[in-house]
């Protein structure tokens, strides 16, 4: 018997043996090992971090000239059927892909998906129950659809216990979900309707380390973070905020505050933070008289961004600062002892970037100690 035959039997077996013995309980590292040995499947699962990519990469049918899908006629729903408008792969049998198929509402999730994904469609509502079956579910894709908050049930996710990663971005949301489950790590709420965060919106999140509310209304978070003890990336960009959030928590790493509309930051805001690396407030009202004299002075701060506000003096930074971003402003002097309060060969900056283009100030009017104080920058624009 040629060799290539002997293989496919082979291959042929395991996959109906392992099929056979598979339960809700499967060993999903197994499955994966699987996959890479039989190289048979066209899905390539990619783990997903940033909410500008899709969360995965496979192939099917194009239905992007088709006419929505109707309703099917009722079903009986069982744990283990896999939907007609969906696929779920033999080979990854806990994931179930349902999205850009124009869809208008939910299909029948079953119980033993970890994985699904129902983005690109036109899903306006959620109703009660729509997961209940599905209750080990790790992974939910939502986004760019037609959800509004009034079409949501009011305890959609509350027994998802094991939902680590929620997108609901390109959406009507008016307001956060709620409750929303304790095992979150990732919540993408971009581009959506939202105006406020209440305080307790967010509260027994212990677990979230990444949250997503860009592009969105609000005007108000009060302490809605203050609570959140893992939590690494704050995105906040593109809203209407007029003031920095009620106490940051002391896990955050980075914070996107950028076009706001912020004019003041309280003192010693940032020290709480001690893990703080990177800092975006470009496009806001900042100006001098909002900021104390050790606003920015943070020694853990690594990047920030002040670029196009109102500042007329450069504020106080880290001698541990690399890269300061202050173009677009109205910055007139260029004061050394806003980055070195003592100059000589032992004290210096680390400062490798310095933006000062779009200012007032005249190139002439660098200071002559400048070169021994930001020995390191290898950019000084102004």
């Amino acid at each position: 018997m040629p060799w290539a035959t002997t293989l496919t039997l082979i291959l042929a077996g395991l996959c109906a043996s392992s099929l056979g013995q598979y339960n809700e309980e499967e060993d999903l590292a197994w499955l994966q090992y699987y996959l890479r040995q039989s190289r048979v499947s066209s899905y390539n699962y990619v783990p997903y971090y940033e909410e500008e990519s899709p969360a995965y990469a496979y192939s099917y049918p194009s239905a992007t000239d088709t006419e929505p899908e109707p309703e099917p006629e009722p079903q009986q729903a069982t744990p283990w059927r896999c939907p007609q408008e969906c696929d779920c792969p033999p080979n990854f049998s806990s994931a179930m892909y349902c999205d850009t198929r124009n869809l208008r509402y939910l299909p029948f999730v079953p119980s033993r998906m970890k994985y699904v994904y129902f983005q690109n469609n036109l899903i306006t509502s959620i109703q009660e129950g729509a997961f209940d079956n599905a209750t080990e579910l790790e992974w939910l894709a939502l986004h760019n659809n037609q959800i509004g908050s009034e079409k949501m049930g009011r305890r959609v996710f509350g027994k998802l216990r094991r939902l680590e990663r929620l997108y609901m971005n390109n959406n009507n949301l008016t307001r956060l979900p709620s409750p929303l489950p304790r095992s979150l790590r990732e919540l993408h709420l971009s581009y959506n309707h939202i105006s406020k965060v209440p305080s307790n919106a967010l509260e027994g999140l212990e677990n979230l380390t990444a949250l997503y509310l860009s592009h969105n209304f609000i005007f108000e978070m009060g302490a809605s973070l203050k609570g959140l003890k893992s939590l690494i990336l704050a995105d906040l960009s593109y809203n209407n905020l007029r003031k920095v959030p009620d106490g940051l928590p002391a896990s955050l790493e980075q914070l996107y505050l950028e076009y706001n509309y912020i004019n003041a930051i309280p003192d010693d805001y940032f020290q709480v933070s001690p893990r703080l690396l990177y800092v975006r407030m470009s496009h806001n009202s900042l100006t001098n008289q909002g900021l104390s004299s050790s606003t920015f002075n943070s020694s853990s701060i690594l990047e920030l961004d002040l670029s196009y506000n109102r500042l007329q003096k450069i504020p106080r930074v880290s001698t541990n600062l690399e890269n300061l971003y202050l173009q677009g402003n109205q910055i007139n002097e260029f004061s050394i002892s806003s980055f070195c309060s003592v100059v000589d060969v032992m004290n210096y900056s680390r400062l490798q970037v310095l933006r000062l283009d779009g200012n007032e100030i005249k190139r002439n009017a660098v200071p002559p100690d400048a070169p021994l104080c930001l020995r390191r920058a290898t950019v000084i624009e102004i």
